[in-house]
């Protein structure tokens, strides 16, 4: 049996974060995980932890630990019970594994307990690691029901004294909205009876507490708040809210006395509704009173302001529009085809908002409308797929809106330079990764060689967005990182480079093989190939001295000759094919892309070993396997793309290839230089990043793609750019300052001479 692992939990801790934690993160470490599944409605995960004890998971979020958890249960259940005159029946809505059960039976006046959980595998986990706590609902006065909460609530009209909510009925994405579930709980009491519903800290989730007591306050005649402490909830606080039906009852007075408590006594109680000033104010006035910091206190005056446009949601685009709301002088639009994606991308972000825009349509609407919004903005980041850069900068000359993009300047968009000149606008290009840091590493070494009076004989340059080693275990090697069509399309181009001062041709059905072994340490084993044209980078960066120049990329050993396979099977072809029609399976569709006589296993084996011969028994079963991992072979239905088996084959990987939660990217680039200094010497130098993603957070490839972007469209912004033109980073005047500021950040490539 394997071991048991979870993406929360890395290198023996588990880290908890959360957009409730508003940049905080919390972390236990673990001493052994106990139970791991994926329920139809939660993760759950269940370690023994070395400070806490056993802990409970729901969906990433710490529910309960051996240590703390008696401060929640027994305030949740006491506060409400305490207040109420005579409580006979309760309903506790959530306590799947019985801690407040345990606490609502130490209330003598109790006859009945009622508890609605929604998922069974939270009561079978704590009987098994909760004992102490689960072995309370066998109590004869209590009942226990499986259902939604809030399907339960409206067949229990008039039914409780008490109402005790800890589930996550009131988390956004339930089944109801806030209003309609607060009036089922509502019907659900009797005459006086007393709700508590679990809420948030007014420290962190002080819009949320306010909004549910707003919303409160529009059924119930009596809302208090109140808040116990918690060390392993966020802020180490979790909140109440109290209601009653019962007009002017005094929730903060308990009316008997409550024995065998660890937290909870008479003083506590009275003590839990006092709150802080700023939260009473926030509260009970709407006034916020907590100081302000950052940019939330900088004043900005309006001739200073700065509207920014970003098209695009994709994977780069969160950080690149973190990097722009930094500055309190700027308001950020996103802008993509569906709004939902764009709300997405904004949440959280202030200073932003979301629209809905299609820069790839040719609709005279379509267009009307991305022309209005690039017009009404002081510059425009596109980050859609660059085919559709020239119908944003044909936007931009129209409007006079600046412009950035990480992409490389393409024959059409210069094409437009003329009219971008007469409009007087920036379009700012090739600053992301590759292109973008690379650039600015290489001139920063090229000029330091020539300052010397040194010259770079040899010029060579790798980079790859890979998955991380420990998340590289499929047949390829490889996750992606960016758009999958666009991954696979980039491995059939053909490639031009130099060497030994002599020009090479790499037809795009060779690329693969051409394909050599390449170090950069020994942890990696890395393959490269050439990528495009690297020959007029020898102009670009200023080495006509150079006689060798390339430019390409990096993956893991294994992916060139899988690559092949691919290619050879016909799985890479992008034209349309009048029989790949809906309603083939996948055998099906190999059978017809390979020419076998047959859909059957064995027969499509046989004919991709004749097609792809391979160069002896073992590749060809590593290939072979890794194809039936893909599912080539399979019975499963297609889904068939665009008619054609590129984008078919796509539809495959996605999901086989997409990096799963709590799972890390790397990237990796590296120059080498081969100098020949003033005084006739040789060394080589390299400059490199090794940079890997945040498993919760960020991916190193959309840092190193947003960051970049964001700092370019800053300087663009702050008028660094006097001429209007078409610009990349090629200049030391415009790569330094990008540079430095990325380094001050943290992010860069690390020099080395060898």
């Amino acid at each position: 049996m394997a071991p048991l692992s979870h993406p929360k939990v890395r290198a023996g801790w588990f880290r908890e974060v959360s957009p409730v934690w508003h940049g905080e993160a919390m972390t236990l470490k673990v001493r052994r995980i106990l139970y791991v599944e994926r329920s139809k409605r939660q993760d759950i995960l269940v370690f023994e932890s070395e400070a806490y004890g056993n802990v409970l998971v729901l969906d990433g979020v710490v529910q309960y630990t051996e240590r703390d958890g008696f401060s929640y249960q027994e305030m949740i259940a006491h506060l409400p019970l305490a207040s109420h005159p005579d409580p006979k029946t309760v309903l506790v809505m959530g306590d799947g594994h019985g801690g407040i059960v345990r606490e609502v039976l130490k209330h003598s006046t109790v006859e009945e307990v009622v508890v609605c959980n929604m998922d069974e595998v939270d009561i079978s986990v704590a009987k098994a690691y909760f004992p102490h706590m689960s072995s309370m609902l066998s109590d004869p006065r209590v009942t226990t029901h499986v259902s939604d909460g809030s399907v339960f609530l409206d067949h229990h009209a008039s039914a409780y004294d008490v109402i005790i909510d800890c589930s996550n009925t009131m988390d956004p994405g339930r089944s109801r909205s806030k209003e309609a579930y607060v009036q089922s709980v509502y019907r659900a009491l009797k005459v006086g009876g007393n709700l508590a519903i679990r809420t948030g800290s007014v420290w962190l989730q002080d819009e949320a507490v306010r909004a549910l007591s707003d919303t409160m306050s529009l059924m119930f005649p009596t809302v208090r708040y109140a808040y116990t402490t918690v060390p392993t909830y966020p802020s180490g606080q979790v909140g109440f809210m109290l209601a009653s039906t019962a007009n002017g009852r005094a929730l903060n007075k308990p009316l008997r006395t409550i024995h065998d408590t660890r937290y909870y006594n008479a003083e506590v109680h009275e003590a839990a509704f006092v709150i802080p000033e700023f939260g009473r104010a926030l509260l009970q006035e709407g006034n916020d009173i907590r100081p302000t910091f950052g940019p939330e206190a900088t004043i900005v005056p309006p001739p200073a302001r700065r509207r920014v446009l970003l098209l695009g949601s994709g994977a780069v685009a969160r950080p690149c529009a973190e990097y722009i709301v930094r500055n309190p002088a700027n308001s950020l639009t996103v802008a993509c085809r569906t709004l939902s994606s764009a709300e997405t991308l904004v949440h959280g972000l202030r200073n932003a908002s979301a629209v809905a825009l299609d820069a790839g349509s040719e609709e005279p609407e379509k267009r009307a409308s991305l022309e209005k919004a690039v017009a009404d903005h002081d510059l425009v980041i596109s980050l859609v797929p660059y085919i559709y850069h020239v119908n944003v900068i044909k936007a931009a000359i129209k409007g006079r809106t600046n412009v950035v993009t990480t992409s490389y300047i393409s024959p059409a968009m210069r094409a437009l330079e003329a009219d971008i000149k007469r409009a007087g606008i920036v379009v700012m290009n090739e600053i992301g990764l590759d292109p973008g840091v690379d650039h600015l590493y290489a001139i920063k070494t090229i000029d330091e060689v020539h300052a010397k009076g040194g010259k770079v004989k040899e010029f060579t340059s790798f980079c790859g967005g890979l998955p991380a080693p420990e998340c590289s275990g499929n047949p390829l090697g490889y996750k992606f990182s960016w758009s999958p069509r666009g991954n696979l399309l980039v491995l059939l181009n053909s490639a031009t480079y130099l060497s030994g001062g002599n020009q090479v041709e790499v037809p795009g059905k060779d690329l693969m093989s051409s394909a050599r072994p390449y170090f950069i340490s020994p942890a990696f084993a890395l393959v490269a190939f050439p990528n495009r044209n690297s020959v007029p980078f020898r102009e670009f960066y200023g080495i006509p001295e150079a006689e060798t120049v390339m430019r390409g990329s990096l993956r893991y050993q294994g992916f060139p000759e899988f690559v092949r396979a691919l290619v050879a099977l016909g799985l890479l072809d992008m034209e349309q094919k009048p029989w790949l029609q809906q309603g083939l399976t996948w055998a099906e569709v190999t059978q017809h892309a390979i020419g076998a006589s047959d859909a059957s296993e064995g027969t499509l084996i046989k004919r991709v070993k004749e097609l792809c011969q391979f160069p002896n028994e073992e590749e060809g079963r590593r290939i072979i396997s890794g194809l039936k991992w893909v599912g080539v072979f399979s019975s499963a239905q297609a889904d068939i793309r665009d008619g054609n088996l590129l984008d078919t084959f796509c539809a495959l990987l996605e999901p086989l290839l997409r990096f799963e939660e709590g799972e890390r990217d790397l990237v990796l680039l590296q120059h080498k230089f081969v100098i020949e200094r003033a005084d006739g010497s040789q060394d080589t130098i390299t400059s490199t990043l090794e940079a890997y993603g945040e498993p919760d957070g960020h991916s190193a490839m959309a840092r190193y793609v947003g960051v970049p972007c964001g700092i370019a469209a800053q300087m663009v912004l702050d008028g660094f750019f006097k001429e209007p033109g078409i610009f990349a980073p090629h200049s030391k005047e415009i790569c330094d300052p990008i540079r430095e500021t990325l380094e001050a950040h943290g992010m860069g490539l690390v020099e080395r001479v060898l």
